[in-house]
């Protein structure tokens, strides 16, 4: 088996349209006059430059240039801004931040017990997010807000952020059936966009899962957390890991090592992002070395364990 072949996948399942409670996301609120500044110096992108309606990919990183988190930045007004990141990571990731807020007129608040989060899949998003490219979003009267994701495996992506115990603005929401969280984990997983959580935390450079490629770094803005790190893994021509697309047999999570067969004394990637396939088996995202892929067998967990078929990304990495 050559890792390096592409394989579209020829289990394509029929994904149903309906809504699903995002239980592992959750909403850190940044408010204040200072709040855009505060996190033009803390985040990967450019938070001042964004444009009102539009969301924005972004990490923030250690001083080492390592992802603490990722984050969908929805930019509601120069002093309100709501970022989404894995909720497994999100209080350590708020104190984290808060610690470099200082005299900065910013308060970083844990929205997860005001707000909930719902995905529209399918048709479902499409009633939703009418008429929104990727990454916009519009807000409702009731102030309930719709964000319009990319497609993943040709299936239209939406997301719904409503404060808890009012009434959802759009049947999309409220009245599509109910799927399991599992199936929008999987269209995740097939976006290749990727989502830092807990198991992961300080695992990778923005380079290594692609976090550039899908519009999450800006190298033309100022200083951040780990900026040197980046810049010089992008100029210099360093990157030698990075984010792939794998189906496996077996479940795998994010965390799980990666070997290569040629090379079982040590470990050759690491699932970022991981969800059973509708159809069988699993899908996950997996940051590896790139030499690792040139020929032989990878394998998740083990030397001998479960082999990962490599598929197609959405999106060419450079």
């Amino acid at each position: 088996m050559i890792i390096g072949a592409l394989h579209a996948s020829d289990r394509k399942p029929m994904i149903a349209t309906g809504a699903v409670h995002l239980a592992h996301l959750g909403v850190i609120r940044a408010e204040g006059a200072d709040a855009s500044t505060f996190l033009q110096g803390q985040l990967t992108n450019d938070v001042l430059g964004q444009p009102p309606g539009v969301a924005r990919l972004a990490g923030f990183c250690s001083a080492k240039g390592r992802l603490q988190a990722s984050f969908w930045v929805v930019k509601r007004a120069e002093h309100d801004l709501l970022l989404l990141c894995a909720a497994d990571l999100l209080e350590a990731t708020r104190k984290r931040l808060a610690m470099f807020v200082l005299r900065a007129r910013c308060q970083l608040v844990d929205e997860r017990a005001s707000m909930a989060l719902t995905g529209c899949i399918g048709e479902a998003a499409l009633r939703a997010a009418p008429d929104l490219a990727p990454w916009s979003w519009h807000a409702a009267p009731d102030g309930s807000l719709t964000l319009r994701l990319p497609d993943a495996a040709g299936v239209a992506r939406a997301v719904v952020i409503r404060s808890l115990g009012a009434a959802a603005s759009d049947a999309a929401a409220s009245d599509a059936p109910r799927l399991p969280l599992a199936t929008w984990r999987w269209l995740e997983v097939q976006s290749g966009i990727p989502l830092i959580e807990a198991a992961t935390v300080d695992r990778f450079v923005p380079q290594m899962v692609n976090l550039e490629t899908v519009g999450g770094v800006d190298f033309r803005k100022g200083c951040y957390p780990g900026q040197e790190v980046v810049a010089r893994s992008q100029y210099r021509g360093t990157i030698k890991r990075r984010m792939q697309l794998f189906d496996a047999p077996a479940p795998m999570a994010p965390g799980d090592e990666i070997f290569h067969a040629a090379d079982p004394a040590q470990p050759a990637g690491l699932v970022v992002s991981a969800a059973p396939h509708p159809s069988g088996g699993w899908s996950a995202l997996v940051e590896v070395k790139l030499a690792a892929l040139e020929g032989g067998t990878l394998h998740v967990r083990a030397p001998d364990g479960p082999v990962l078929e490599r598929r197609a990304l959405p999106y060419a990495i450079d």
